[in-house]
């Protein structure tokens, strides 16, 4: 017998022994055929950026429709162009409970940490500021919570999704912080992670039980040393010609073709011709590529390969400059090893982004027009919107950077980009206005064909020319002042892009495998597909929530929207 028969021989009896039985094995073909056997994994990555962008430089021209390289020339994400056939951008959607003066289009407290709170929660937030005049039935002077500014009524969705889709024992996501140490994302403004829920005593206006914040990992050894402990498990020793081929992506299937139509050859009943063929079907699908499987290739090697060598991870120190690359690649060789399936990454709170030519301040204050975190009342900052729009512009790179990582490593039939939903969120549309509808959302992959790719697809009513934002209407060439009663201005007219970014989750859900209970919400356990998330759906309820009597938990808008499906 030749050494290659052997090796045949070798690797039907260990990795094949049970597929050898397939035919006569009536359940396997079952869950084959409804995919439950077999399917590459399905993964949620997040990239998460502060204080919104200038949206006018940001949005292409389309808004509804394919969107080719060519419409993301001139944009602030012309770095994506090479990957236009596999991004979706979604349009038309808000976010839930913004600020606003009159505080009617969320809860009355700080801009940034209800904002936060409610983004990946759905959830309202704990604690009253006093920040502007307060709504009708509402008491500003007696505040009726704890004021920890922690969410109430749900995790998030890191954490909902985890807990189902992780395939080791440890439920939890991987929360990757850019440019800090670990922990370091400890406070509610900044913070966007929660392993449990805050639960609130609705007749008594009281906390019985106070969300629990999950912190971030900002140091790369962290992560690094976890994964290692994967490198080389499950992975097939190159130690002989088949071994070989299997170690470099051959499919298995291939391998096994020629003994498999010798013995189709043989004389044989029309029953088990069709088990046969049953049987080399299932091989081909539940198999595929043996070097694209769970942790196969997942080595030193590979991370060398992503930029994770040891004199990178040594020479890493602070900043964002430095801390970007090494983290997404390490984002990368997570999805790679399949040690995290829901993995967010996220930049500072006021970050420091002087690296880059010609910004001179912190994120924050350029947001606000003025160089400082107060909203309104200063002096425009010289050429701020291009200061803005530079680091717009570095965030598209960087998130068109990870993009590119995981779309250079084969897994299946494409590549891990394919198998995955990933997704660059921002905090705010306009950081100026703090307006949360019309947020700028990019996902890359359809999440193993889940998802429509290569368009925008405008969820709030399909229009094609839909409003990009103003946020150019101060501090044009001339400069000027940041009047207090001009913030609106910037962000985008309120009565479009206000299609609940609850939807958006239902569908990110599904496509990655979560289940429902029979009410809807994401279950462990449960066999339904997704149709609600969060405490309310509407905005506008969340400044309800601290009246006398508060609105129960309502989702007015069930289901995922079925536009952004393949």
């Amino acid at each position: 017998m030749t050494t290659k028969q052997l090796n045949r021989r070798l690797f039907l009896q260990g990795f094949g022994g049970v597929a050898v039985a397939a035919p006569f094995l009536g359940s396997m073909l079952e869950r084959s055929a409804s995919g439950a056997e077999g399917d590459d994994p399905k993964r949620l990555i997040v990239f998460f950026t502060h204080y919104g962008c200038i949206t006018n430089r940001w949005f292409p021209k389309k808004s509804h429709g394919e969107l080719l390289e060519a419409d993301y020339a001139g944009t602030t994400l012309k770095s994506l162009a090479p990957f236009a056939k596999k991004l979706l951008m979604v349009r038309g959607v808000r976010a839930m409970n913004e600020w606003s003066f009159q505080q009617e289009l969320g809860q009355e407290t700080d801009p940034h940490t209800q904002v936060m709170n409610a983004y990946f929660t759905g959830c309202p937030t704990d604690g009253i500021s006093g920040l502007g005049a307060a709504p009708s039935g509402v008491n500003s002077a007696t505040p009726k919570r704890k004021g920890n500014g922690k969410p109430i009524g749900g995790r998030s969705l890191d954490h909902i999704c985890a807990e189902q889709i992780n395939r080791t024992a440890n439920p939890t996501p991987l929360y990757i912080a850019v440019g800090g140490a670990q922990n370091s994302e400890g406070n509610t403004m900044t913070s966007l992670s929660y392993s449990t829920a805050g639960v609130y005593d609705h007749a008594g206006h009281k906390i019985t039980t106070e969300a629990t914040l999950y912190p971030s990992i900002g140091a790369p050894k962290t992560i690094y040393d976890n994964i290692t402990k994967l490198f080389g498990g499950g992975s097939v020793p190159v130690e002989t010609p088949a071994s070989y081929e299997l170690s470099r992506g051959k499919a298995v299937f291939d391998l096994c073709r020629d003994d498999l139509m010798r013995l189709k050859a043989k004389a044989m009943s029309a029953s088990d011709k069709l088990k046969l063929d049953a049987w080399a079907a299932l091989l081909s699908d539940t198999t595929g590529m043996m070097g694209m499987g769970p942790r196969v290739g997942c080595s030193a090697d590979a991370a060398n390969g992503l930029g994770l060598t040891s004199q990178a991870l040594s020479g890493m120190a602070g900043g964002m400059e430095k801390s970007m690359p090494i983290m997404l690649g390490l984002a990368a060789l997570s999805a790679l090893c399949d040690d995290n399936r829901v993995i967010f990454i996220k930049t500072p709170g006021n970050g420091n982004y002087s690296f880059l030519s010609g910004i001179q301040g912190d994120h924050h204050g350029l947001s606000h027009r003025q160089g400082d975190a107060n909203q309104g009342g200063g002096t425009c900052v010289p050429k701020v919107n291009d200061q803005i729009a530079t680091i717009d512009t570095y965030h598209a790179e960087s998130f068109a950077k990870l993009v590119g990582l995981l779309d250079g490593v084969p897994e299946g039939a494409g590549t891990l980009l394919d198998n995955t939903a990933t997704v660059w969120f921002q905090e705010l549309s306009d950081g100026n206005s703090h307006n949360l509808n019309n947020m700028p959302i990019l996902q890359a992959g359809g999440c193993g064909g889940y998802f429509k790719l290569g368009q925008a697809i405008n969820v709030d009513g399909g229009s094609p020319d839909m409003s990009p934002g103003t946020s150019e209407a101060l501090c044009g060439t001339d400069g000027g002042p940041v009047p207090s009663n001009a913030l609106d201005s910037t962000g985008t007219p309120k009565d479009i892009a206000n299609a609940p970014i609850n939807k958006y989750f239902c569908n990110l859900m599904n496509a990655i495998g979560v289940k429902a209970g029979a009410d809807g919400f994401a279950a462990k356990g449960g066999t339904a597909p997704v149709t609600n998330f969060g405490y309310y759906d509407d905005t506008k309820d969340f400044i309800k929530f601290l009246t006398d009597n508060p609105p129960p938990p309502m989702i007015k808008k069930p289901g995922e929207f079925e536009e952004l499906k393949a």
